[in-house]
């Protein structure tokens, strides 16, 4: 019998076509299956909380997570015109991340000089960043129920945001407030029914024991509408502020979801006390900065004039 190759040569072309074809189909089907658990997971993922916690929040959407409104009182005098230049430079100058708004307002009473109507009408019109309540000028006779109960009505437009804000706060003029770190550790926290500050005694870790230092303290802004709206703190408005307002949040049953920023929050570290600290890079705010010396050590430390660009226009060693 006569060999041919091409014979042979048929024989081994015909099986591999076949042999590739279901490699080919093979291939195919597994690519299905791994989209499909591909997608799989991706669903399972997103059903996945991102952040763990004790306390009660509701859930968010990605970009309403990413979007903060917070308004940050500090509550001042009217004559005080250095400190609220000095304080519009260190806030004005602070980077805070996207979709983050600040606003930081400074409060006081009701003017009572001539020279008041003229330079605090001035700033307003420069900087629009004052709020005048409708008080005569105190520090424990209730000046700060005038402020968080008046802010439901003062941001009421129509159009804004509802709540206009997330959080508001009251803070002294003698403490700084790094605002990014602030923003930081809010962003985990509950939008309802918040108390957030520096628990006092000094040496108390928990919350729910007395009240938020003085220093600064925040709240959520349904706290803000139930203050305005409650009987409870208008029966009691003389006293150290800070405690005073523990109280009102402890009699009305509200605060239940709390936070206790220490030692993210204290006193400078000199002289030293119970309530100090050393300057240190996990700090969302310092108080007790009653002179220029304490305020350049602090802003020193954080290095705030690092973003400095340089120029031909000065020098700056």
């Amino acid at each position: 019998m006569k060999y041919s190759p091409r014979s042979d040569g048929r024989k081994f072309i015909i099986p591999s076509f076949f042999f590739i074809v279901a490699l080919c189909v093979l291939a195919f089907i597994n690519e299905v299956r791994f989209d499909s658990l591909l997608s799989f997971g991706r669903c399972a993922l997103s059903n996945v909380p991102r952040n763990s916690s004790s306390l009660e929040a509701p859930l968010l959407s990605s970009s309403d997570e990413d979007e903060i409104r917070i308004l940050i009182g500090i509550l001042t005098l009217p004559d005080q015109y250095q400190r609220r230049h000095f304080l519009r430079m260190i806030y004005g100058t602070q980077d805070v991340p996207a979709g983050v708004k600040i606003d930081v307002k400074f409060v006081f009473c009701n003017l009572t000089k001539e020279d008041q109507k003229v330079l605090v009408a001035l700033e307003i019109m420069r900087y629009d960043d004052i709020i005048i309540l409708n008080c005569n000028e105190n520090m424990n006779k209730g000046k700060t129920y005038t402020y968080f109960s008046s802010l439901p009505d003062l941001f009421n437009e129509t159009d804004a945001p509802n709540p206009p804000y997330h959080y508001v706060m009251k803070a002294d003029d003698d403490t700084y407030i790094r605002q990014e770190s602030l923003v930081a550790s809010l962003r985990p926290l509950p939008r309802e029914d918040l108390y957030y500050g520096y628990v006092i005694p000094c040496p108390s870790m928990d919350p729910f024991v007395h009240y938020m230092s003085g220093m600064g303290y925040l709240v959520s802004w349904d706290i803000a509408v139930w203050l305005k709206d409650s009987e409870i703190p208008k029966k009691h408005l003389e006293g150290p502020e800070d405690k005073v307002f523990g109280d009102w949040i402890r009699e009305g049953r509200r605060g239940k979801n709390r936070f206790n920023a220490k030692w993210s929050m204290y006193n400078f570290p000199e002289p030293p006390t119970r309530c100090t600290h050393e300057l240190w890079p996990d700090t969302i705010a310092v108080h007790l900065l009653k002179n220029q010396e304490k305020w350049i050590r602090t802003l020193n430390y954080f290095n705030v004039t690092s973003n400095l660009k340089p120029s031909k226009l000065y020098h700056i060693p």
